[in-house]
């Protein structure tokens, strides 16, 4: 496998549930040393898609690309080469942390120093604790450790954060983002995206089975051309300068307050041009520029028509 491969990459996956699409011709990429968020309502497919992934469910059609080399449905996916956070389950509330890690090491059939691991997730206190005992968070913490055994080069998250607090939520994705930056490629599904768009490089939206998006968030807002927020400070009030801004090209409309204009645009590409025409327009100088485009939130609800969780 050459560094311009694809890690994973899908090509028409389908899955159906008796007369249910669960997922719908999915072509995904996951490319190397990247961190891929796969978001998507609850029920939406994501974890139908890991689990076809892993060969844990049987696809109706379609292929898998794993590292370079096709998955044979009827086979095991290389899972040497995988860590895995399942969204549900996983623990067993009767072995320690230290068990645990052991116990993937040997379906492995690795070397393991829980210690180390436990470490690395800020679980070291809690390493001969028993899992019943351990919180949400600790739970989460403790299965991202045993995603790590073997140190492989694809992580696949099956909602990490799911019912963390936003502390929580954030130290997980630190963890994520450390285990990056020695180059494991990460995938991660989800349906809450506030903690998402500070740490992807691209992400994949599905609906209802489908993908309906694939790319980097700022490709994702040219192509949707929603309005853009522009606002400029003047070094002094306007004194009706602007008065007539809303009737330009570009413009949707406009707000005039003192030494400040905010303008609503039709798309991001006018931004350069309204602002050069407002800056020959108003005589004051110029003081600051700001623009606004859409959140991760505000793309994922524009394709899927969803509400979504910060």
């Amino acid at each position: 496998m050459t560094e311009s491969e694809p890690v994973l990459q899908t090509a028409n996956l389908t899955k159906t549930f008796g007369e249910i699409d669960a997922v719908q011709e999915l072509d995904l990429t996951v490319r190397q040393g990247e961190i891929y968020g796969f978001l998507g309502p609850n029920g939406a497919g994501k974890t139908t898609t890991i689990h076809m992934i892993l060969s844990l469910v049987r696809p109706t059609s379609g292929q898998i690309w794993l590292f370079g080399d096709e998955v044979d449905p009827a086979a095991s996916t290389p899972r040497e080469r995988i860590g895995v956070l399942p969204g549900h389950g996983g623990l067993y509330d009767n072995l320690t942390a230290r068990e645990h890690l052991e116990f993937v090491a040997r379906i492995k059939q690795v070397d393991v120093n829980p210690e180390h691991f436990c470490e690395r997730v800020g679980l070291a206190s809690a390493i001969d604790q028993q899992a019943g005992g351990f919180s949400t968070g600790m739970r989460q913490r403790l299965k991202l450790a045993m995603a790590l055994v073997g140190d492989p080069e694809l992580l696949m998250l099956d909602e990490p954060t799911r019912g963390l607090d936003p502390n929580g939520a954030r130290q997980i994705r630190q963890l994520i983002e450390a285990e990056n930056e020695q180059g494991t490629t990460i995938f991660f599904s989800s349906h809450i995206l506030g903690q998402v768009e500070q740490a992807c490089d691209r992400v994949g939206i599905l609906e209802s089975g489908s993908l309906v998006a694939e790319d980097t968030i700022s490709e994702l807002r040219t192509q949707l051309s929603e309005p853009n927020t522009l606002q400029v400070t003047f070094e002094t009030p306007l004194n009706g300068a602007c008065s007539h801004v809303d009737t330009w090209d570009g413009v949707v409309s406009s707000d005039v307050d003192g030494n400040t204009v905010e303008l609503v645009l039709e798309e991001r590409c006018v931004t350069n041009e309204v602002l050069a025409e407002l800056c020959t327009t108003a005589e004051p100088s110029v003081q600051s520029v700001s623009t606004e485009g859409q959140s991760l939130e505000d793309l994922f609800a524009a394709y899927t028509e969803t509400e979504v969780e910060a």
